[in-house]
């Protein structure tokens, strides 16, 4: 295997990290108003991913950082395209930081609920962009032979791309409200189930929708498993969920998360951005990659520093593992 085909696996591999770890953050967020039906309860619901949701970020940090350095034309192409919604998701994600920082510095009643509707917006916003990204990266967009983006913001509001954004959407809040039922006890975590089961059901027409029309438009022989594992995984979990068996729908709702990553990845490969205008002008593994010196120093850098971050977060999950009650 190539070191370009390394690199892109372990960039896939980062984001199936972010958008499973952060992605009940997004939903705990989302569901802030929706679950939760006083001050205590809404503090509740920031406690459980109040010690975890700052080192979530850290893959994407880490997930930008990597595309950068392997895959510079890549990051470049895509930072110029999707200067305005990659510009939303960060806003959004400073509010979010800003607010959960600043939360808790006043006792008023009205201070708290400014700041709470900038968790829900800041929650709101990644969890649908990430979505249309994502779908636009694997359709392709409007690419020069400079591998230029000479498209328009229109062009990444497609209908597919906007099922995309949805699709994250309801499954992010169905994973966070999983979350929520796990992480608490009693009304709120009673509560918190109902809602996983009422969002699941759209996340999952909207899952089957976008991954069957992703395999239509460019799937392999192989992602037909994938498409239906992340299906059957997602439906596992609301089957779980039905029965109270909180833990194991949790892991399935990861999974699934997980495999449609993962779909979308084996999907554009070896492409990293299709150009709609001419296949010659897509960026691919090879095109956009850096040089084999810089890939090699990567690698070695990367053996030794990320099992240690591996461990570090395993063990702050360990340590705040027990469930929060509201009282």
């Amino acid at each position: 295997m190539e070191l370009t085909d390394v690199w892109f696996v372990a960039i896939t591999i980062l984001w199936i990290g972010y958008f499973v770890l952060e992605g009940f953050d997004f939903g705990v967020g989302m569901l802030l108003p929706v679950v939760a039906r006083n001050k205590r309860e809404r503090g509740t619901m920031i406690e459980t991913i109040g010690p975890v949701w700052d080192g979530n970020e850290v893959w994407l940090i880490t997930a930008g950082g990597a595309t950068f350095a392997a895959f510079p034309e890549w990051y470049a192409s895509l930072f110029s395209g999707f200067y305005l919604p990659l510009l939303l998701i960060l806003l959004a994600l400073i509010v979010r930081g800003v607010a959960f920082e600043y939360r808790g510095k006043r006792d008023s009643t009205a201070w708290r609920r400014r700041w709470d509707v900038g968790i829900v917006a800041g929650s709101f916003v990644p969890a649908l962009l990430w979505g249309v990204a994502f779908a636009n990266i694997v359709r392709g967009v409007p690419l020069d032979d400079r591998h230029e983006y000479v498209g328009t913001l229109g062009d990444l509001l497609n209908p597919y791309a906007l099922v995309g954004g949805l699709t994250t959407l309801t499954l992010f809040a169905t994973h966070g409200a999983v979350f929520l039922a796990l992480k608490t006890t009693g009304e709120l975590s009673r509560r918190a189930a109902a809602v996983a089961h009422r969002a699941g059901v759209a996340a999952a027409v909207l899952l089957a929708v976008f991954l069957v029309w992703t395999q239509v438009e460019g799937g392999k022989l192989g992602t037909v498993i994938l498409v239906a594992f992340a299906v059957l995984s997602f439906a596992s979990a609301l089957g779980a969920l039905a029965k109270d068996r909180q833990g194991w729908a949790f892991l399935l709702s990861a999974v699934a998360v997980g495999v449609t990553v993962i779909t979308l990845f084996a999907v554009l490969y070896p492409n990293v951005l299709p150009s709609t205008i001419d296949p010659a002008h897509s960026l691919n593994v090879e095109n956009a990659a850096a040089t084999p010196k810089t890939l090699g120093i990567m690698t070695w850098v990367a053996v030794i520093f990320l099992p240690l971050v591996l461990l570090y977060q395993s063990w702050t999950y360990w340590v705040f593992r027990r469930r929060i009650s509201a009282g």
